[in-house]
């Protein structure tokens, strides 16, 4: 029955033929693989996830359809079709995981990832990042890989870098509406404002706020760069984006095509990387071209600030506190 639900999905979306649609003996191949995410078919989470179907498709049986800006529901109606064996992959945010395992928390924890080269060596090597992927089996999901999503930093209308606590005083910082996110900025010394993604450059032209924090793209692609014109590196998340997929889905696969989707996973996310970096480098230099000043600082500050946001994680659970040791764990001696 999944099966028939599934390609009748697939047939309604891409209007392939009134047999798919009608479920005759086409329709409930059990080897179509559905794959989602929200994003556009330009992006570099489509070209990494296309990469995916092609490397899958060459060396195993199976076949995909790939459906991009969120064809299939935003993140959390995917991670739900995903747990049903409706849909076979997405790519979701690891924010958006989080409403269905806890653990997923420990990645929006602020200065949990100090550095871009201590969030790749603990996502690629930790032993509990692993373990955090595999916590879902018993719901319906495992996460088979990520794709890096870049840092947060803070920009602002305010001309200077926002390099402690006082800088940020008294600004008015856009957030995403959540109590990490709002407790974060508050203790980074700004006033956190809670607002969509689609009011902050409204919000910024008429002086609503003083500033929001995302990563570089949004200061072209939004344009953002045309009412902020100072980025200051804070780098204070890195929240990864994840590729789940289906329980049901993956252990109906042989061992050898279940080891053959983290290889493919791994050429997926360096498909992935190199378009990525491509892409937040045409933003800066697009940004810089419109006056934008970016600035590297000392997050010393900051990461003091957000101590305690880490302790409280930590004392929510021996999980948590385990899992933040680890990953620490792979800090330099001299910062841990």
């Amino acid at each position: 029955m999944k099966h028939m639900v599934k390609r009748l999905v697939a047939g309604a979306l891409a209007a392939v033929s009134i047999a798919a649609l009608s479920g005759c003996s086409g329709a409930q191949d059990p080897n179509l693989l559905l794959v989602a995410h929200a994003h556009g078919d330009w992006h570099p989470v489509h070209i990494g996830l296309t990469k995916f179907a092609e490397d899958m498709e060459a060396q195993t049986k199976y076949k995909f359809d790939v459906f991009p800006n969120g064809q299939l529901g935003d993140d959390s109606a995917m991670i739900q079709l995903v747990k049903a064996g409706v849909l076979d992959v997405a790519k979701v945010s690891a924010g958006a995981l989080e409403q269905f395992n806890p653990a997923y928390s420990i990645f929006s924890v602020p200065y949990v990832f100090q550095s871009t080269e201590h969030y790749f060596d603990v996502m690629n090597n930790s032993e509990a990042v692993q373990e955090i992927f595999n916590s879902t089996r018993d719901d319906g999901f495992i996460a088979i890989g990520w794709f890096d999503s870049g840092s947060r930093s803070i920009y602002t209308t305010k001309d200077g870098p926002a390099a402690t606590t006082d800088d940020l005083h008294g600004l008015k910082i856009r957030t995403m509406s959540s109590p990490t996110s709002v407790d974060m900025i508050n203790n980074m010394g700004g006033a956190a404002t809670p607002m969509s993604s689609g009011e902050v450059y409204t919000s910024l032209q008429q002086g609503i706020i003083d500033g929001a924090e995302n990563n570089e793209t949004v200061l072209v692609d939004d344009g953002h760069g045309e009412v902020a014109k100072s980025y200051t590196y804070t780098q204070h998340q890195y929240l990864p984006d994840i590729v789940i997929m289906s329980t049901e889905t993956f252990d109906a696969m042989t061992e050898e095509e279940q080891q053959m989707v983290y290889q493919a996973m791994d050429d997926a996310w360096q498909a992935h990387e190199d378009e990525w970096l491509q892409v937040v480098e045409r933003n800066k230099e697009g940004a810089k071209e419109m006056g934008v000043q970016f600035y590297e600082i000392d997050k010393t500050p900051f990461i003091e600030a957000c101590r305690p946001q880490q302790e409280a994680f930590c004392v929510q659970s021996e999980d948590n506190a385990r899992y933040f040791a680890d990953f620490q764990s792979y800090l330099p001696e001299e910062d841990q």
